[in-house]
C-alpha cells in the first residue's frame, strides 16, 4: 500500500497546528495539519514494515502511525503532545477519540526535561542567526517563548493549554521585531526559571502511563487483526494426501 493511501484511508486523528492552533495566526499563516494513521495489523507480518510516518498527501501535512506517535507522547515530545491538545480538530473515529481520551496518561513531569531540551535546541538555532546576521529569526524567537510558557504552565497546573490567549498582541509584537532582542532574551530567561520552579510543585506524576497507553496499542492492533480475518473469511482446510 503506498504511505499517502495509509493517511488517506488510515488516519484515526487530524487536526490543524502552528500558528492557527496557538491563537498566533494572521493573514499569511499557513494550515499545518497533523495526524495519525493506524496501519492495518497484518502489514506488520511482512518484511517490509509500514512506515512510522509519511509526509503528505497535499502541503504542510505531515502524519505519524499509531505506535510511533505514543512513543514520542511517552517520552514528552512537544509537537507530540501539542498535537494532541489542539483545538481544531478536522477528523476523529472511535480510534482517535480513545486516543485523545489518553491525553492524561501521556503527561509527566517528563514534560519538563523534553521541552527545555526542545527550547534549547531552537535558542542555538536563533543564537546562531544573531552571530550571523545580527539579528534573530523574529518567528522563531517568538515561538520559543511560546514554547518557555506552555511548559511553564503545563508543570504548574498539570493541564496543557497551547492557545495563548492574551499573551497573542505581546507575541505578535516579537514577530514584528518591534521588541529589543535583549528583553526578549530576559523574557526566555525568566520563563525558563519560572519553568523550573514549577517543576518543584507540579501536580504531574514522575512518569506516564505507559501500562494503559500499551494496553490501548495492543487492542487496536488486536481489532485490526480480526477485522482483516473477518473480510478474508474463513480459511479452507488442506487437502488430504
Amino acid at each position: 500500500m503506498p504511505p499517502e493511501d495509509l493517511v488517506r484511508e488510515h488516519t484515526v486523528y487530524a487536526c490543524v497546528m502552528g500558528s492557527r492552533a496557538f491563537g498566533l495566526a494572521t493573514d499569511t499563516s499557513d494550515t499545518d495539519r497533523r495526524g495519525v494513521f493506524l496501519a492495518p495489523t497484518p502489514l506488520f507480518w511482512r518484511f517490509e514494515k509500514p512506515p512510522t510516518h509519511v509526509e503528505g498527501p497535499g502541503e504542510e501535512r505531515f502524519s505519524w502511525e499509531l505506535e510511533r506517535f505514543c512513543e514520542l507522547a511517552l517520552r514528552g515530545n512537544p509537537n507530540i503532545l501539542e498535537c494532541l491538545h489542539s483545538p481544531l480538530v478536522e477528523h476523529v473515529d472511535d480510534t482517535g477519540r480513545e486516543l485523545l481520551s489518553l491525553r492524561g496518561a501521556f503527561l509527566s513531569r517528563r514534560a519538563h526535561d523534553s521541552f527545555t531540551r526542545y527550547a534549547l535546541g531552537q535558542r542555538r538555532r536563533i543564537d546562531a542567526d544573531v552571530r550571523t546576521t545580527g539579528a534573530p529569526r523574529w518567528k522563531h524567537a517568538m515561538h520559543l517563548l511560546r514554547l518557555l510558557m506552555s511548559a511553564r504552565d503545563l508543570l504548574r497546573t498539570g493541564e496543557l493549554r497551547i492557545d495563548v490567549g492574551e499573551e497573542r498582541e505581546s507575541l505578535l509584537a516579537v514577530k514584528r521585531g518591534e521588541v529589543p532582542w535583549a528583553q526578549v532574551q530576559a523574557r526566555m530567561a525568566r520563563l525558563a526559571a519560572q519553568a523550573d520552579d514549577a517543576l518543584r510543585h507540579t501536580p504531574l506524576p514522575p512518569e506516564p502511563d505507559h501500562a494503559r497507553v500499551a494496553d490501548f496499542v495492543f487492542r487496536v492492533r488486536r481489532a485490526s487483526a480480526l477485522k482483516a480475518a473477518g473480510t478474508q473469511g474463513p480459511r479452507s482446510a488442506p487437502e488430504a494426501s
